[in-house]
């Protein structure tokens, strides 16, 4: 009989997650760049200017935590926050030049380590496995927006 862990695709997808982070954190660190900013750069170099509340919620990750990430991003040259010019009351979060610059490199990067992880499944197994992540993504998503409706009735 095979160790729970073994069976549970909580533990699989994490141990997953963290040797995928490990691994690419040393491949994009010369770049400056590290497992934390990576997500929101990859939604920057998609569309510049998106304000701090619009990241938080495309990336995931807690409000205070996207506001430290981006202040460590500022101090590193990688992005500036400036007054939306619509409306006073909001900042945009732009790339610097430095951080436009780092596109290519970094998503060459990502796309190398994406090839090694998937090297040894054929192109079949890869978009299933592709299409199988991208439905239990949505399950979770759908069901914390659930959770959040739920909690918000209680109110």
């Amino acid at each position: 009989m095979k160790p729970p862990r073994e069976t549970s695709a909580g533990y699989l997808f994490n141990h997953l997650a963290r040797l995928f982070g490990q691994a690419l954190q040393e491949r994009i660190q010369p770049l400056g760049l590290s497992i934390g900013v990576f997500p929101i750069m990859l939604h920057l170099w998609e569309g510049d200017g998106l304000t701090q509340k619009q990241l938080v919620k495309r990336v995931g990750i807690e409000q205070g935590t996207m506001a430290n990430t981006l202040k460590r991003m500022e101090r590193d040259g990688l992005v500036i926050s400036q007054r939306d010019l619509r409306d006073g009351r909001r900042r945009e979060i732009r790339l610097t030049e430095h951080g436009r610059a780092l596109r290519s490199p970094a998503l060459r990067i990502a796309v190398e380590q994406n090839a090694l992880m998937l090297g040894g499944l054929t192109k079949e197994e890869q978009a299933q496995m592709l299409t199988l992540i991208t439905k239990i993504i949505h399950n979770i998503e759908g069901s914390k927006i659930g959770e959040i409706d739920a909690a918000e009735e209680t109110r």
